[in-house]
């Protein structure tokens, strides 16, 4: 991942991004190497988030909590001033997602690529897609 040699950089995964990785908590160590804020971002309930964080180790310095997106990308802009804010991936709506809050977009396949992260097998994105929902969580 070419940081053009300054680690003034705020990182955030799309929670699908993250579950498309292989060991989610080695990304994160690898990327506080190069970054200086790194957290997750959804659409999903907060609980998940955190459950999905928790079961793989994910120390995060930032996740979207009640908000949306959209709105989330924009407050970390805001809080975390930082030189360059990447949004990291899965699909097109992502990418509009980054564009419309002045985030860099970039898929998580070609993000894996250029930091040298393993994408997880098919196995493994069935096993976390399928946690228990939790129908008596807040």
């Amino acid at each position: 991942m070419d940081s053009g040699g300054s680690t003034d950089m705020t990182l955030a995964f799309e929670l699908k991004a993250l579950k498309a990785l292989a060991d989610p908590n080695d990304v994160f160590n690898n990327a506080r190497q190069w970054t200086e804020y790194v957290g997750v971002v959804s659409e999903k309930p907060t609980y998940v988030v955190t459950n999905f964080t928790r079961k793989h180790r994910v120390r995060q310095d930032f996740f979207s909590g009640p908000r949306g997106v959209e709105e989330s990308l924009e407050n970390i802009a805001q809080q975390f001033d930082t030189d360059r804010h990447v949004f990291v991936g899965v699909d097109e709506e992502d990418e509009a997602m980054a564009e419309a809050t002045g985030w860099e977009f970039l898929h998580v396949e070609d993000a894996a690529d250029a930091a040298g992260w393993t994408l997880a097998t098919d196995d493994e994105e069935t096993e976390t897609a399928e946690e228990p929902s939790r129908d008596d969580w807040p």
